[in-house]
């Protein structure tokens, strides 16, 4: 009778800790791709970043104009060219079309570079204020809805109305870019 007294104590004080556990677990929910959409400052990083972009995208055009200058007079003389100058030619075009690719990817790399040295302290501001507000609000968890497919989520639990709030943005906000 003792040991099945010491088994039901046993089993009652676990339930009470996996309750209790329960209890001090809350979880909100914040779509945070639309948050960032909200921000006024969105629309002066983008319009840095294709400023950036720009910039590459001059030299690339110029380039592909030259391969294809290029390119035009060697189909239009390989048939008087002799054997040697028309394989000078073609490592010529392969040559400036290696330099155009690696200049394209290395543009590439430095504008994502760039977007995200931008980006930075808005994706910081953001993290911030989802911080604070979860830590006035009691939440122990917050998930990003954008990244993860929430099944059920109560509307009290969605943190983007506070977090706007917090942040000084209206909760009807148009997203940058948008009218």
């Amino acid at each position: 009778m003792k040991k099945l007294f010491k088994v039901a104590l046993v089993a009652v004080g676990m339930m009470s800790m996996g309750n209790f556990a329960k209890a001090q677990t809350k979880i909100a929910y914040i779509n945070t791709n639309d948050l960032i959409q909200a921000m006024p400052e969105l629309k002066t990083v983008n319009t840095q970043i294709d400023a950036y972009k720009k910039t590459f995208l001059d030299v690339l055009q110029g380039m592909g104009k030259e391969l294809q200058d290029k390119s035009a007079d060697y189909q239009a003389k390989q048939a008087t060219m002799t054997d040697a100058v028309k394989t000078a030619k073609q490592s010529d075009l392969a040559d400036l079309q290696k330099r155009a690719q690696d200049y394209q990817n290395d543009a590439q790399q430095k504008v994502e570079a760039k977007g995200q040295e931008l980006m930075k302290p808005i994706l910081d501001k953001v993290h911030n204020a989802i911080a604070e507000v979860a830590k006035e609000k009691g939440f122990t968890y917050v998930l990003d809805s954008s990244q993860t497919a929430l099944l059920v989520s109560p509307p009290a639990d969605d943190l983007i109305a506070p977090v706007k709030a917090k942040l000084g943005l209206s909760a009807g906000a148009p997203a940058a870019g948008t009218k």
